[in-house]
């Protein structure tokens, strides 16, 4: 194996704990340096973690040379700020979802990724994870026959304040861009690019949405249904539906180790794949893949998909009327 990837973590959060948790599981990755607003916030997770590095700023940490990556943790908010921040840098990125808030600083952050020709990925890590594979793989040799359609739920009830980012309009607070992304994603993964986006939402006092259901027509013909909330407990299943049978990933599926696979023919049969660490571990594996590999983008999760995704995100807000500070700017 060649040298190790040395990862820097932008961020101090719940997220950037899980994804230095990880690292201690990934062949060939280490955490190099962590960055936070705070030095002291930067120290105790450096200090946690055994990051031999940590600075009070995020641009100390973008200029760190001996960080080969960067994964970005903060709120989404806060993700085109700082993703272009590593790349002017020069620094590959690992973006967590949602990628951005909406479409167009999405784009903003991909053409400059492009244009420095350095790699960027969407931090969709439920994709890379052993049981989606092996559904991913079942799928594309025939098990179920032609896939018609997908139906999935994430949801969980919470009683946070408005002044939480869940709920915050400023934080881009709401189920869909927090929650609905899993679904969304995993749809088009399984489906095929999607071709109409159609949704209906419960909105609350602070003007985001709550829950939100929506249906996707992909262009291969499948019809997928979703819905997320952040007011009710749901299964948070997903199953795949097709010609010869069905192919269900084991609740929560967003995080499953295990999936069923139903024929027509009458035959059932539950196949296990764990993952390693907490499962963000696959795909910082992912990134290290295509860094030594050479590659600015990765195959299973392309830059082009997440811009696809955010239209699709873009164009199910503006049915709901959820509005951000963010999509009235200036260029917006």
């Amino acid at each position: 194996m060649t040298s190790p990837i040395r990862w820097g973590i932008l961020g101090t959060g719940q997220i950037a704990r899980q994804f230095a948790t990880a690292l201690r599981d990934a062949p060939g990755a280490v955490l190099s340096a962590v960055g936070s607003r705070s030095n002291d916030a930067a120290h105790a997770f450096a200090k946690e973690f055994n990051a031999p590095r940590h600075y009070g700023d995020y641009r100390s940490l973008a200029a760190d040379r001996q960080v080969d990556v960067i994964y970005i943790a903060t709120p989404h908010t806060l993700h085109a700020e700082n993703a272009r921040l590593c790349l002017q840098a020069g620094k590959p990125v690992l973006c967590e979802k949602p990628f951005t808030v909406n479409l167009r600083q999405a784009r903003d952050v991909i053409a400059l990724a492009r244009q420095k020709n350095l790699f960027l990925m969407e931090a969709m890590w439920s994709r890379f994870l052993p049981a989606i594979q092996e559904a991913k793989r079942l799928l594309e040799q025939g098990e179920i026959g032609t896939p018609r359609q997908l139906q999935a739920d994430f949801g969980f009830a919470t009683d946070v304040g408005p002044e939480h980012r869940l709920r915050s309009k400023r934080l881009g607070g709401g189920a869909l861009l927090d929650l609905g992304v899993y679904p969304l994603s995993l749809a088009a993964y399984f489906l095929g690019a999607i071709s109409e986006v159609q949704a209906q939402a419960a909105l609350g006092d602070t003007g985001v949405d709550e829950q939100t259901a929506f249906s996707l027509r992909h262009h291969g013909g499948g019809l997928s249904s979703c819905i997320c909330s952040i007011n009710a407990q749901s299964p948070m299943t997903l199953t795949i539906s097709g010609s010869a049978g069905h192919i269900r990933l084991h609740a929560p599926f967003f995080m499953s180790q295990a999936l069923t696979v139903t024929r027509t023919d009458g035959t059932t049969r539950t196949v296990q794949h764990p993952y390693l660490g907490n499962g963000y571990t696959h795909e910082a594996i992912e990134v290290g893949r295509c860094l030594r590999q050479g590659l600015t983008e990765s195959p299973l999760m392309p830059l082009d998909e997440t811009l696809a995704l955010m239209a699709c995100l873009d164009t199910m807000r503006a049915q709901c009327g959820v509005n951000y500070p963010a999509d009235d700017e200036i260029g917006a």
